[in-house]
């Protein structure tokens, strides 16, 4: 059963036999499981990697098995990290994907590029945007990056959003944790909800972009000055690719109306993800540009983490994030 938690079968096999003959040795673990010696001493090798078994203290040169509520902890645990690994190659794959599909667009003339429509200029992606919020009929997808919002902009935006809502448009929208702590932008997100649009909220998202009836897509050409030039995507291809960029986001994004969720350690999704760029040698700018807050909440957001960790310095504190779990162990 514990195969399902990484634990190959002999070795399982194995560390039920020691919790049932803590005495026995190699040979007779081979006997009582009729496997052979150097299958049981690899399998000894894989339980004491994962610390299941342990040099016994009794009895010198000996190994013992760990209890099996301490063993199941140390499984569980490892599954985490590696779970929380996973999420971050994820996460980064996301943000490198959404950036090359805006570069290539950027390098490529417009008339040598189907399905790819480039716009120069805030003047240029505000007029494209008009017609296109005007043809839309079904739904929306917004990936609002960039933190708080401008009040000239939510000004702008409340009679489109509702004319859209009204006609019976679905409207999804992902912000940044930090618009949370934004009155104008959360009291915008909350007139959205009322009126029956959707809003949830993450850490940091991999770049601006909205979605236009699941056959449009508009992102930035630069994720530093999103108002320089726009693409809108039209290929199927990257259509999918986007849709489904979305929704994963869209699944594990925490609904604006709930608190955010705080992990065993007690961090929310913000602090998780500013350990990790912490960890990775980001300066506070970096940070603050990925969370969508101000260099000095960043600043203040780092250094609470680091008296949190006990660390006297930034590497410092990636070490210790490490090995005290707040993040996975690097492979």
């Amino acid at each position: 059963m514990l195969t399902m938690l990484g634990l190959d079968t002999a070795s399982e096999a194995v560390y039920r036999a020691m919790l049932g003959a803590p005495q026995a040795g190699v040979s007779a673990l081979g006997a009582m499981l009729a496997l052979p010696e150097e299958q049981i001493r690899n399998a000894l090798d894989t339980l004491s990697e994962l610390a299941l078994v342990r040099p016994s203290h009794q009895a010198d040169g000996h190994l013992r098995a760990v209890s099996p509520e301490l063993g199941l902890e140390i499984l569980l645990a490892r599954q985490q990290s590696e779970l929380a690994s996973q999420q971050q190659r994820l996460e980064a794959s996301r943000a490198t994907a959404a950036q090359l599909i805006a570069e290539y667009a950027d390098l490529r003339p417009q008339a040598s590029s189907p399905g790819v429509e480039q716009l120069v200029g805030i003047d240029q992606i505000r007029d494209r945007l008009s017609l296109l919020t005007k043809e839309l009929t079904t739904e929306l997808m917004t990936f609002a990056a960039g933190g708080a919002q401008p009040q000239e902009g939510i000004d702008a935006a409340r009679p489109l959003d509702q004319d859209l809502l009204t006609r019976g448009v679905r409207m999804r929208t992902v912000y940044l944790d930090s618009v949370r702590n934004h009155a104008a932008t959360a009291a915008y997100a909350e007139w959205l909800t009322s009126l029956g649009g959707q809003v949830r909220t993450v850490p940091a998202l991999p770049t601006r972009m909205i979605i236009i009836d699941r056959s449009r897509a508009v992102i930035p050409v630069s994720s530093d000055d999103t108002a320089a030039g726009a693409v809108v995507l039209t290929g199927q291809g990257t259509i999918t690719a986007l849709c489904a960029l979305f929704e994963s986001v869209w699944a594990e994004a925490q609904p604006l109306g709930r608190p955010p969720r705080r992990d065993g350690h007690g961090l929310t999704p913000q602090e998780q993800t500013a350990v990790a760029l912490l960890a990775e040698g980001h300066t506070d700018d970096a940070i603050a540009k990925r969370l969508g807050v101000s260099s000095r909440t960043a600043r203040r957001l780092a250094t609470d983490l680091i008296d949190r960790l006990g660390a006297r310095s930034r590497f410092q504190a990636g070490v210790r994030a490490v090995q005290q779990g707040w993040l996975p162990m690097q492979r």
